[in-house]
C-alpha cells in the first residue's frame, strides 16, 4: 500500500494552484460557472491565521485542503479547497488531508471547523458526516444559494 505524505505549502505555490484549478474545474462541472466564486486571499492561509496542505501519493501531488480563520473570536477555522484527484480517490487521501487540516487548525488554537459544501457532492457530504460533521446554519458566500449545505464540528 502506498503512503500518503502531506506537507504545508503556500496557497499560491504552483503545486497548490494546479490542484486548486482541478478542484474548481470539478466544481464547475457539477454546478456550472467557475466552480466557486468565494473570495480567497492567499494571505488567509499563512500561519497562524490559516494553512494550506498538499497530499502526495507515490510522489505525485493528488490532493489538497486548507483552513482559514473565520469570525472575530479566533475560535473558528473554515475548511477550503478540499480536493482529491480522481485517480487517487478511494485510497484515503481526502480523509488524511481532512485530519491534517483539522490538526493544523487545532494546533493554532481553533476550536471548531466549519465548511460550505454543495448538494451535488454526495461523496464529500458522506465523508464529512462520517468524520463527525453536523449540519449548521448556512454561512459564507453561498449561504443563500440553493443547494448550499454548511457543516461544522468541534476540534
Amino acid at each position: 500500500m502506498s503512503e500518503i505524505e502531506i506537507h504545508a505549502v503556500p496557497f499560491d505555490a504552483p503545486v497548490a494552484q494546479r490542484l486548486i484549478r482541478d478542484a474548481l474545474a470539478d466544481l464547475g462541472e457539477r454546478y456550472g460557472g467557475s466552480g466557486d466564486d468565494t473570495p480567497v486571499d492567499p494571505a488567509e492561509f499563512v500561519p497562524p491565521a490559516g494553512a494550506f496542505l498538499v497530499a502526495h501519493l507515490d510522489g505525485a501531488p493528488v490532493g489538497c485542503g486548507g483552513w482559514r480563520s473565520h469570525g472575530e473570536t479566533g475560535e473558528f477555522a473554515e475548511l477550503k479547497r478540499m480536493y482529491t484527484a480522481p485517480a487517487a480517490r478511494g485510497r484515503g487521501v481526502a480523509r488524511a488531508v481532512l485530519a491534517a487540516v483539522e490538526r493544523s487548525a487545532r494546533e493554532h488554537g481553533r476550536k471548531q471547523m466549519i465548511l460550505e459544501c454543495g448538494d451535488r457532492q454526495p461523496e464529500a457530504i458522506a465523508m464529512y458526516t462520517s468524520a463527525g460533521y453536523e449540519r449548521i446554519p448556512n454561512f459564507g458566500f453561498y449561504k443563500d444559494a440553493p443547494g448550499c449545505l454548511s457543516f461544522g464540528r468541534t476540534l
